[in-house]
């Protein structure tokens, strides 16, 4: 009688589990492959268009609706305007002419996007604005975005909390009403506070990493440069130009700066300890709850006309509770 020695039995064992793993994925696979194909099932199809595709903000925000689309079968067209508002215009016209059923929108700039929800309406193609909105626009079938206000109110508190007064330097673009948002929420915060501090620098036309650079860059070059010791980048990619360039002065020490997003990058100048924090944006979640409310509507449930995403703040105090690698 032939008997298994501790080491024979342990690979033995682990054969077997090895095996019936394989045999278990094949079975997975044949079954998927010989899924019954519904041929009653028209394929719809979406438009989604950004502010930019430069930002990787937006393109986990796209995949998550992607992923949605994708598991029912239907097509996702999306475009990238790049910062252009006469570009996204064109963008929707076209789609229009490809007669989607849905767009999702983020606006370049909310008050000139109004000639393409124009062109939407009379077409009678919906649409739903995602982590933005658009100026005086009461035809979006709902409004998917972050608290962008709370966003900047965490971070007022968290100024706040840290110094008893504050030279504060503001980087954002006015015409994207998120960030005006988020920079309107610091601003309340610090008012009703009653707290001591003073805008010392305030750049309202940049939201791109470079953008911000330069226009940092270019204050600190000034001769009335007054020195900052609070940053606030209304997205992360700003207050990272705004890193850059401190960085390179060699002004960063003693520098309070913050972003919106809990990007990987922002969590790494985080931990870092170059960064003092980042209220931190949930895109995969607004994404899939973007395209299952585009869903709901087109098979007429009702849908909730505004839902706002709640907003974290990512701090050296919390930020192992975050996936340093990856999105919310």
């Amino acid at each position: 009688m032939f008997i298994f020695k501790s080491r024979q039995k342990k690979i033995l064992i682990n054969f077997i589990l090895f095996s019936a793993a394989i045999l278990v994925s094949l079975l997975v696979f044949y079954v998927v492959l010989n899924k019954p194909v519904d041929k009653n099932h028209l394929p719809r199809k979406f438009g989604a268009t950004y502010m930019t595709m430069d930002n990787e903000f937006f393109e986990i925000l796209n995949t998550s609706i992607q992923d949605v689309i994708d598991s029912n079968g239907d097509q996702l067209i999306t475009r990238d305007p790049a910062q252009n508002q006469t570009k996204q215009n064109e963008q929707i016209l076209d789609m229009l002419a490809m007669k989607v059923d849905l767009i999702f929108i983020n606006p370049v700039d909310w008050t000139r996007i109004t000639p393409a929800l124009d062109a939407c309406r009379k077409q009678d193609v919906p649409y739903i604005f995602v982590d933005t909105n658009a100026l005086s626009d009461n035809y979006a079938v709902s409004v998917i975005m972050s608290d962008n206000y709370e966003a900047g109110v965490q971070i007022g508190k968290d100024i706040m909390s840290k110094r008893s007064s504050a030279q504060i330097a503001l980087l954002y673009n006015k015409d994207i009403i998120s960030m005006a948002q988020r920079v309107q929420g610091l601003l309340d915060t610090l008012n009703a506070a009653s707290f001591h501090y003073r805008i010392s620098y305030q750049c309202e036309d940049t939201s791109m990493l470079l953008q911000s650079m330069i226009a940092m860059q270019t204050y600190l070059e000034l001769q009335k440069y007054t020195k900052s010791d609070v940053v606030f980048g209304a997205n992360d990619p700003t207050a990272l130009g705004a890193l850059a360039a401190l960085q390179k002065a060699g002004l960063l020490s003693g520098i309070l700066l913050y972003g919106v997003d809990g990007s990987p990058s922002g969590k790494a100048m985080i931990h870092e300890g170059h960064m003092e924090g980042t209220s931190a944006q949930f895109p995969q979640i607004m994404g899939r709850t973007a395209a299952e409310n585009a869903y709901n509507y087109l098979e007429g449930r009702k849908i909730d006309k505004k839902i706002l995403i709640p907003v974290t703040l990512i701090t050296k105090k919390n930020i192992e509770k975050f996936d340093m690698l990856g999105w919310q």
